[in-house]
C-alpha cells in the first residue's frame, strides 16, 4: 500500500511538471505581436496558428484518450512530447504563414492535445474515489501556471536570439522534457485496490457510446461549454478590456494575476467538490461569475477588473478539475481517457468560437457589454444545470437523475 501511495504521486508530479511543458500554448501571444509588429502579419494571420492549434487541442484528445485506454499513458505522453517539440522546432525551419498554421498550429496541438489526454486519468487512478478532485487539480495546475515562467522566458529567448531560434530552443527543451517526465507515468496493475475503489456510484464502467446516452452528459457538456466560452473570452481579450474601461496598458500584470487565480482553482475547487459534489461546486462558481460578469461592463479600474477577472479565471481552472472528476465518478475511470476526451470537445467548440464572437460583438457594439451580457446569461443557465446533475444511479444504465452514494 505504502509503495502503491508513493508511486502514485510521483505519476501526480510527473503529470503536474509535463503541463506545465503544455502551457507553451499561452506563449502564443507573445509570437504574434512580434509576428504582427516585426514580420508584418495582419492581427487574423496572427491568430491563425493559435486558432488551429486550439482545434487540434480538442481533436486529437479524442484519439490521445482513447490510445491511453488502450496501452497506458506511457506511451501517449511520450508520442505528445515528441509532437510538441517537433512542431516547434518545424516552426523554426518553415516561417512562412502555412509553415507555422501547420508545424505549430497542426503538429504542436496535437502533440498537447495527445499528452495532455493521458496525465489526468494515469493519476486519479491511483487515489480513492474521494480524493479525484483534488488529484485532478493538482495535476491541471501546472497548465495553468505555465505562463508564469513562459511569458517572460519567451520574451527573454527572442530578445536575445530572434524569434525563429525561439521556436528552436522550447521545442527541443520542452520535447526532451515532457519525454523524460512521461516515462514516470503508469496506472496501477489491476486488480490494485486503487483501481477498484476507484469505480462508479454504480459500480460500472461505461464504455463511450453508453455515456453519450445518459442524459448526465448532455447536462455536462452544456456547462462545460458556457464556463469555456466564459473563461476563454476573458483570457483572450483581457488586455483589451483592460484599456477600453481604464484608458490604461495593465497587461502584464493582470495576466500574470490571472494565471495565479486559473491556477489556484483547479486544487481548490477539486478539494471542495470531493466533498459537496461536482455538480454543486460548478453551480456555486457559475453564480459567482453570471454575478461578477453582469456588473463587468461598470468596471473602470485596475482593482475592480483584476477582482472580476479572478473571479471568472478561478472558475474557469476550477472546470479543469472538477470535469474530469464528474466523468471518473459518473463513468468509471477504466475508459476514462476516452471518456473526458469527448467531453473536452466543449472546451474546443468554446475555445473556437468564444474569443471570435467577443471580437465579432466588439466590432458591432464598440465595447464589450453584449459579450458579457451573452456569457452571464451562459454562466446562470450552466449554475441552474449544476443543481440538477447527479451521477448515474445504481441499477438502470439510463437513470435519469439520482443522487450520488455517499
Amino acid at each position: 500500500m505504502s509503495q502503491g501511495f508513493n508511486r502514485g504521486w510521483i505519476v501526480v508530479l510527473a503529470g503536474l511538471c509535463i503541463n506545465l511543458m503544455f502551457g507553451v500554448l499561452y506563449a502564443w501571444s507573445i509570437f504574434a505581436a512580434n509576428l504582427s509588429g516585426a514580420y508584418h502579419w495582419t492581427a487574423v494571420q496572427a491568430s491563425l496558428p493559435y486558432t488551429v492549434a486550439i482545434a487540434m487541442f480538442a481533436v486529437i484528445m479524442l484519439l490521445g484518450g482513447r490510445l491511453q485506454d488502450a496501452f497506458g499513458p506511457r506511451i501517449v505522453a511520450t508520442a505528445g512530447g515528441v509532437l510538441t517539440g517537433a512542431g516547434l522546432v518545424l516552426s523554426s525551419i518553415f516561417p512562412t504563414l502555412t509553415g507555422v498554421i501547420l508545424c505549430f498550429g497542426v503538429l504542436t496541438g496535437a502533440g498537447i492535445g495527445m499528452g495532455y489526454s493521458a496525465t489526468t486519468p494515469a493519476a486519479v487512478k491511483w487515489f480513492r474515489p474521494e480524493q479525484k478532485g483534488l488529484i485532478a487539480g493538482i495535476v491541471v495546475t501546472g497548465f495553468g501556471l505555465a505562463s508564469l515562467y513562459i511569458a517572460p522566458l519567451t520574451k527573454f529567448l527572442m530578445a536575445s536570439y530572434g524569434m525563429f531560434a525561439t521556436f528552436k530552443i522550447l521545442g527541443v527543451a520542452f520535447g526532451l522534457a515532457i519525454v523524460a517526465f512521461a516515462q514516470l507515468l503508469s496506472v496501477p496493475r489491476a486488480p490494485a485496490a486503487a483501481t477498484a475503489a476507484a469505480r462508479t456510484a454504480s459500480g460500472i464502467d461505461y464504455a463511450w457510446r453508453e455515456m453519450l446516452k445518459t442524459p448526465q452528459f448532455a447536462l455536462l457538456w452544456l456547462m462545460f461549454l458556457a464556463g469555456s466560452m466564459t473563461g476563454l473570452m476573458l483570457i483572450g481579450h483581457l488586455a483589451k478590456i483592460a484599456r477600453l474601461q481604464t484608458g490604461a496598458d495593465f497587461g502584464v500584470a493582470l495576466v500574470a494575476m490571472i494565471a495565479i487565480s486559473n491556477a489556484l482553482g483547479r486544487p481548490i475547487s477539486g478539494y471542495v467538490s470531493d466533498r459537496i459534489g461536482r455538480g454543486r461546486t460548478m453551480a456555486i462558481l457559475y453564480l459567482l461569475q453570471g454575478a461578477t460578469l453582469a456588473l463587468f461592463s461598470s468596471f473602470d479600474s485596475f482593482a475592480a477588473i483584476l477582482g472580476g477577472s479572478m473571479v471568472i479565471t478561478f472558475s474557469y481552472g476550477a472546470m479543469l478539475a472538477v470535469y474530469p472528476s464528474a466523468v471518473g465518478d459518473f463513468y468509471g475511470t477504466r475508459n476514462m481517457g476516452f471518456n473526458y476526451a469527448i467531453l473536452f470537445t466543449a472546451w474546443g467548440v468554446a475555445g473556437v468560437t468564444g474569443p471570435l464572437a467577443a471580437g465579432y460583438l466588439l466590432d458591432v457594439t464598440g465595447g464589450y457589454g453584449a459579450a458579457f451580457a451573452v456569457c452571464s446569461v451562459l454562466c446562470f443557465a450552466a449554475a441552474g444545470l449544476g443543481l440538477l446533475v447527479k451521477a448515474p444511479a445504481a441499477g438502470p444504465r439510463l437513470s435519469l437523475v439520482a443522487e450520488p452514494a455517499e
